[in-house]
């Protein structure tokens, strides 16, 4: 049983009612657009998930948080408090992107304590224990990919990213193209160097059956990564990413008829003025499947602020159909985050996403805007506070200005518009 094949006999689960609750819409919106394939639930069958999320056509635009080791920090603790960081922040879904330690520990500890949908891309682990096992990335067995998808999937890991439509043509196609940065996916990177050493076909699109019968098994949501995303302005919307994209498009009807839910990744850095076109693609393409962008990054020249340049190219995607948007940190292109990149980088993303679904029209996403307004033209400080996006951060920076008229702010003073404009129409209604 998978949320998708329950959804096309028309039944509705109970993690369908819970994410419609969740969203204020009728649950038989949300069968329907799992059946469409327009939605997803990721939930493992494993997975005793607290939180299930909606991701998809109608629902509110979503935003992950990665975290994880790398083989230079390894320290499951610091791992943790990013952890709890993200979904204090208010993170829908969370993916361990480890790469250091004993990773099967580490992500099991990590599932423990995540109430939202956890994601894994399992090519790492399997290049990983590779290494350690043969000393050499290359000597990797297709068998190996799948026996540690399993194994992540056993152990309730909700979605995984598969980087399936990253083949020999499109393989050719890069090559032709004259990339500045080539690759920059590290899954794809991995699967580059084993399909080039080997000279054969990558074995996620070569066995893509058998990827499908364990998610199916599991009811493990296939999330079909870029491998061939554009690592800078100047390579993107350019033949090889287009290529790739098609074949996902084709990949995501197999996985439908397969009953196994799906969602299509998206390019990292392209230009603002690409962004809607990249959506418009995705969608005919990949006949409405979710859209899951990585930022998108809007300029490459702002190292240390690209939770502010992909914030840009998120509310833009997200503006225009995207669904779920990767948050991007300050620290990206730089070092592994730090405690305050990941608050950063998730405040910044759910931003991008609610000026996203403002636009979309999300039911409730203009509304509570307008309960803001209403509250700031009372000069309601403390109600205004709790609706805040983060109201921690707004009550500590209006304990620190310090009016000198409690019932305004410091920035304007005795001369507050709004309270200036009140008492005139007051006195023009007297």
């Amino acid at each position: 049983m998978t949320q998708l094949s329950e959804a096309k006999k028309g039944k509705i689960t109970p993690e369908m009612r819970q994410v419609a609750k969740e969203e204020g819409l009728d649950p038989e919106l949300i069968r329907e657009g799992v059946a469409k394939g327009e939605v997803i639930i990721p939930k493992n069958i494993k997975h005793n998930l607290p939180q299930p999320k909606a991701i998809g056509k109608g629902t509110k635009t979503k935003v992950n948080t990665n975290i994880g080791t790398s083989t230079d920090y390894v320290d499951l603790d610091y791992e943790l408090k990013k952890l709890k960081i993200a979904q204090e922040a208010g993170t829908d879904t969370v993916m361990d992107l480890s790469t250091g330690g004993d990773l099967d520990r580490i992500r099991r500890i990590i599932l423990k304590s995540c109430r939202v949908p956890l994601g894994t891309v399992p090519v790492y682990q399997a290049a990983v224990e590779t290494i350690a096992e043969t000393g050499a990335l290359v000597k990797m067995k297709p068998d190996k990919i799948f026996q540690v998808i399993e194994r992540q999937a056993e152990d309730g890991v909700d979605f995984v990213t598969v980087h399936c439509g990253l083949t020999r043509e499109t393989l050719e196609r890069l090559k032709g193209e004259g990339r500045i940065t080539d690759i920059v996916s590290r899954g794809g990177a991995f699967l580059t160097t084993w399909m080039v050493a080997n000279d054969k076909e990558n074995p996620l699109y070569e066995q893509y059956d058998r990827l499908l019968e364990i998610a199916k098994r599991y009811d493990l949501t296939l999330s079909l990564g870029d491998g061939l995303r554009p690592g800078c302005l100047a390579d993107s919307t350019d033949r090889a990413q287009i290529q790739e994209l098609i074949l996902l498009g084709e990949l995501a009807k197999r996985a439908w008829e397969a009953e196994v839910q799906v969602m299509i990744e998206g390019p990292g850095h392209i230009p603002f003025s690409e962004v809607k076109v990249n959506v418009l693609l995705e969608k005919k393409l990949c006949h409405n499947a979710p859209f899951y962008v990585l930022g998108p990054v809007v300029t490459d020249v702002a190292p240390g602020y690209d939770h502010i340049t992909s914030a840009i190219g998120g509310a833009y995607a997200a503006s225009s159909g995207a669904d779920f948007l990767c948050y991007v940190t300050p620290g990206e292109h730089l070092r592994l985050p730090t405690l305050e990149d990941v608050k950063e980088g998730v405040m910044a993303t759910r931003i991008a996403a609610h000026v996203g679904d403002i636009a979309k029209e999300v039911k409730g996403a203009m509304e509570w805007d307008n309960r803001i307004a209403t509250l700031r033209k009372k000069r309601d400080w403390e109600k205004q506070i709790k609706l805040a996006l983060d109201p921690g951060l707004a009550r500590k920076m209006r304990k620190e200005s310090k009016p000198r008229v409690s019932d305004v702010c410091s920035m304007c003073g005795e001369y507050c518009a709004l309270k200036i404009v009140e008492k005139a129409l007051r006195s023009q209604r007297k």
